[in-house]
């Protein structure tokens, strides 16, 4: 799958390699390959997020939510709501676990190793999501507009996160595939 990709796609997965390296994660996560999509200056995937309001301040509010849920252990909203219609107070168990442990002790850091971190199977399914994504829409390529519309089209933190801002699957598709900026509405 990989021959499939541009360079700007490439760029993204190394860059979601250099987060997870940066953040100590024994894995590549869905979070990283958005980070990397963050990092991303005059490309398809930059235009559509500046499209939809997702100026450098607001990109750093992304980022701040992604550390945030980070140290939560990776839980989203909607696990924390659940959680909580169990009685069970997941900023307290994470306030609890930092106590004793560190900031940071959930975040799932490991020691900086040497080798290759491997991609978890929700960024593999991102991956294999930009696909089809791309294929959809007759793009024989992947580029990295097509890894934006796979996360938010997929479940999970990301799409959660980057929703909060205004950017939707729907709107992304209308800022790069027609609609320009009327996306604001999706």
């Amino acid at each position: 799958m990989f021959e499939r990709f541009t360079g700007e796609a490439r760029a993204v997965v190394q860059g979601a390699v250099e987060h997870a390296e940066a953040d100590q994660a024994p894995r590549v996560e869905p979070a990283q390959l958005l980070l990397a999509l963050l990092d991303r200056e005059a490309s398809r995937c930059s235009f559509a997020l500046a499209a939809l309001g997702l100026d450098a301040g607001r990109k750093e509010s992304v980022r701040r939510a992604l550390a945030d849920t980070r140290r939560r252990a990776g839980l989203s909203r909607a696990d924390s709501d659940a959680l909580a219609g169990l009685g069970i107070d997941v900023s307290e168990i994470v306030a609890r676990v930092e106590e004793a442990h560190g900031v940071g002790a959930m975040s799932g850091e490991c020691r900086p190793g040497r080798g290759r971190r491997p991609f978890t199977k929700d960024a593999k399914d991102v991956l294999a999501r930009a696909l089809r994504v791309a294929v959809s829409h007759g793009d024989r390529h992947i580029s990295d507009e097509h890894l934006l519309l796979a996360l938010t089209a997929g479940p999970g933190v990301p799409a959660e996160i980057l929703r909060d801002h205004g950017v939707t699957h729907k709107a992304v598709t209308r800022v790069l595939y027609g609609g320009g900026a009327q996306a604001q509405a999706g």
